[in-house]
């Protein structure tokens, strides 16, 4: 009786290893490098405490890129540059006071600037570490972070997605000016929540 062999083992494991790599690669586009955010689909708003209630608004003009490998939250690193004269709050007036030294002084400090050292997971969400400078003062903040994912987009860009959320003592940058209240207290309040809403898209893909 003759004995027909089957395939080899060792055959049938590296194909097996080749193709499991090869779904892998097409699943998983590889990506890396410099992605380039865009303002056009991202928010930058803030808000502090007014009186009984909160205020808010957003700047018009800033611009950032983005270091990160497509896939992992730890590779992220980020440089942001903000116009300080573009702030916005729907009130021309009040846009101007904060336009004035008493606030953001843009004839002397004409942006505010972030650049991150580090990206590291702190009690099971992603913090984005690095230098905020603003009025001339540099202050290390964390900023915790979601990232949404990575893709191509109905344009054929590959596009990533992030927000995140920080609250910044506006005095530990030299923004003291306030009125009291005849109650008691301030006007404004001391804490401003910074929030972003972000998409970029990898450098070379970017329209």
């Amino acid at each position: 009786r003759t004995l027909t062999r089957g395939p080899d083992p060792m055959k049938r494991f590296l194909r097996s290893a080749v193709l499991t790599a090869a779904v892998a690669l097409i699943a998983v586009p590889a990506v890396a490098g410099s992605w380039t955010i865009d303002p056009s689909h991202s928010v930058m708003n803030f808000k502090v405490r007014h009186i009984f209630s909160k205020t808010g608004g957003s700047f018009d003009t800033w611009e950032g890129t983005l270091q990160f490998d497509g896939a992992d939250p730890a590779t992220l690193g980020a440089e942001v540059i903000i116009q300080t004269a573009s702030i916005n709050t729907d009130n021309e007036d009040r846009d101007k006071h904060l336009r004035s030294p008493d606030f953001f002084n843009v004839e002397e400090f004409p942006t505010i600037t972030f650049v991150s050292t580090r990206a590291e997971e702190q009690d099971g969400e992603w913090v984005l570490v690095g230098d905020f400078t603003m009025l001339g003062v540099t202050k290390e903040i964390a900023i915790p972070f979601e990232f949404y994912g990575s893709g191509k987009n109905p344009w054929d860009q590959t596009v990533a997605g992030f927000s995140g959320s920080v609250t910044i003592n506006r005095k530990d940058f030299g923004m003291n000016w306030n009125k009291a209240l005849d109650a008691g207290g301030a006007i404004l309040g001391d804490d401003v929540v910074i929030d972003l809403e972000i998409e970029a898209a990898e450098q070379g893909d970017a329209r």
